[in-house]
């Protein structure tokens, strides 16, 4: 999978690139990620790609044509692409999207700053608007990479082991409690259906508290 990202702040996906189960993913092939400095696609010598908002009001609103431009020159080579901007105003960023969105080939990230983008990048060259939260972050960059991860993880070959996808929302449920060496610690002992050895009552058990571990935790995932 491809994903092209449109920042002003390229260097900051080195976290991902470099290091971690996405950096092994691209190492191995299987991912590729592509920065593009938005500045480069400026029309004057400032390289500014920002301007005042009609109507007034505090902050600077991302131009339309250094965006244009880039997404233009991301699809030469990538038609088919789909625009996904990081937004508050997005859908939510849910395990299910997040596979929604592993199946496609390429996907371009746009990252706001600022007040945002103009509106008519939101109507005419983006495809999807998605948030990781009811809150604001000083930009789409922070956002982009949590996308880029939680999206790498479902492309098969990414993680070592296929098992680790069976996480926390893979069945609309939470987690199971983890346990590892010693068996005791502190008076804490390990759960004896764990030490057990028999495979059917630990995956009896593991589905028992993954259940209850989502009542405690996040009714509303039970009740939906």
């Amino acid at each position: 999978m491809r994903f092209d990202v449109i920042t002003l702040f390229p260097d900051m996906f080195s976290a991902i690139k470099d290091e971690g189960v996405i950096a092994r993913g691209v190492k191995s092939s299987l991912l590729e990620i592509h920065t593009w400095q938005l500045r480069d696609f400026s029309d004057n010598k400032y390289r500014n790609v920002d301007d005042k908002s009609y109507g007034g009001g505090a902050g600077m609103v991302m131009q339309v044509k250094p965006i244009r431009s880039c997404i233009s020159q991301i699809k030469q080579k990538n038609p088919h692409a789909k625009v996904v901007y990081l937004s508050p105003q997005g859908q939510q960023l849910t395990h299910q999207l997040a596979h929604e969105i592993s199946q496609l080939d390429s996907v371009i990230l746009l990252c706001g700053r600022y007040e945002g983008v103009d509106e008519r990048v939101i109507e005419r060259d983006v495809d999807m608007e998605v948030s990781i939260g009811d809150y604001v972050i000083s930009g789409g960059e922070l956002a982009a990479m949590v996308l880029i991860d939680s999206v790498s993880r479902q492309i098969p070959g990414v993680l070592g082991n296929a098992q680790s996808l069976n996480d926390s929302f893979a069945n609309s449920l939470l987690d199971y409690p983890h346990y590892t060496r010693p068996e005791i610690i502190d008076d804490q002992q390990v759960p004896e259906v764990l030490l057990s050895g028999h495979q059917a009552n630990i995956d009896a058990w593991r589905e028992d508290q993954s259940l209850k571990n989502t009542q405690k935790k996040r009714q509303d995932l039970i009740e939906k």
